[in-house]
């Protein structure tokens, strides 16, 4: 490591980040005003080569789109915006147009510098952001004045990102898949055939106090204690980065003789079959923007024992939706990247959790509710009919 680079490290994350988005801002290039009609060419631009919910959602957008009849060219930001491995520039064809950026506030203002300027005349700028808490940090304000609308995956998020004078913003939720699990059974996996078997799948990177694994474990212990027929699984990935907060997680796992770690990335539909082969998905979640894994078990017909708060409220509901009560308390993060004491998030019930999880073993008749795919968001409308009138070019 050099000694700038060691000089660097010392200063304190939050002078490192307004240092960096700060310095970027100023030179990057600002929307087009008034707001272009954003007739020309549809481009969606993001982390696309990234294992992360933001990554998820552009690309299940650009699908969902395709699939829609809409053109929309790709533009992948993950190696530039130092977000995964290094990549070609991104190419972002000039001209009248729109371009959707799965990039959220802070790094907005670096993702158009990216782009360049010339690229981004004449084109109309949608900001698709994600957030998981009541309030915004103070260094979201510069992505405001570089977008003219903001999406938002539920209406939780489209409440954080609502200010007097800002852009509209529209709530425009993730489309969800259709399941196509592997067909891997449970031998696969190393799973009972006769045991009971809850999922609790998080990347131990996004936070691991607000994906809060360790409430799913104390649920579950509550429950079931260290019965070998009633298992937990934790799906996860990224803990060699986790540092102190994934030794905890950990430690909790291994006092429990019927939990088990499963800490790889796994083909799309290997984890599918994965979520096909339990009993049910467990997020004791502190809070969500939208709750991706708990839309995709509902989509495979498991029951879904979820905290009640946040974004997942906006879809989870019906048969074996089982919403785990919770109460407000100061949102601290160890890991630094929801730590916002002066907001909050939700501590679910633990007792209340472990009731339900006794409830589904029990009887098995709740572990197979119908299928519920959500529908999707009509895009053409989202975007409006002027933008129909030419496709982008696929990247």
């Amino acid at each position: 490591m050099s000694l700038l680079h060691r000089i660097w490290q010392r200063i304190p994350r939050r002078l490192r980040r307004d240092a960096l988005f700060g310095g970027t801002a100023l030179l990057a290039p600002r929307p087009d005003r008034p707001e272009p009609a954003g007739e020309g060419s549809l481009h969606v631009a993001g982390f696309l080569g990234a294992p992360t919910g933001l990554g998820a959602g552009a690309r299940r957008m650009l699908d969902a789109m395709r699939e829609q009849g809409l053109q929309p060219g790709s533009v992948d930001l993950t190696g530039p915006l130092r977000q995964g491995p290094a990549g070609p520039p991104p190419a972002l064809p000039p001209g009248p147009g729109t371009v959707v950026l799965h990039v959220n506030g802070p790094m907005l203002p670096w993702a158009l510098l990216v782009l360049g300027r010339r690229a981004l005349r004449h084109k109309r700028i949608i900001a698709y952001w994600a957030w998981e808490l009541p309030a915004l940090p103070a260094d979201w304000d510069r992505g405001f004045r570089h977008c003219h609308r903001i999406w938002a995956p539920s209406r939780f998020c489209a409440a954080a990102f609502t200010r007097p004078g800002g852009p509209p913003v529209t709530v425009v939720p993730h489309p969800p898949p259709a399941p196509d699990p592997s067909p891997l059974g449970r031998d696969a996996f190393g799973l009972p055939a006769d045991a009971f078997v809850s999922l609790a799948i998080f990347d131990a990177t996004s936070s691991l106090a607000r994906k809060n694994p360790r409430g799913a474990i104390a649920a579950h212990a509550a429950a079931f204690g260290n019965d070998p027929d009633r298992l937990l699984v934790l799906k996860t990935h990224g803990t060699a980065a986790a540092g102190p907060a994934w030794a905890a997680v950990a430690r909790a796992a291994a006092a429990q003789g019927n939990v088990r770690v499963l800490d790889a990335a796994l083909p799309r539909r290997d984890l599918w079959a994965l979520m096909r082969n339990c009993d049910a998905l467990v997020s004791l979640h502190r809070a969500e923007g939208y709750g991706l894994a708990i839309a995709e078990a509902m989509a495979l017909g498991r029951p879904a024992v979820a905290t009640g708060w946040s974004g997942n409220t906006d879809f989870m509901a019906g048969p074996g939706c089982f919403p785990v009560p919770w109460t407000l308390v100061p949102a601290r993060d160890p890991q630094s990247t929801y730590h916002h004491p002066d907001t909050c998030w939700a501590e679910p019930d633990i007792a209340a959790a472990a009731a339900i999880l006794r409830r589904l073993a029990a009887d098995p008749g709740l572990r197979h509710p119908p299928p519920q795919r959500l529908p999707p968001p009509d895009y053409p409308a989202a975007l409006g009919a002027s933008v129909l009138a030419r496709g982008g070019e696929r990247g």
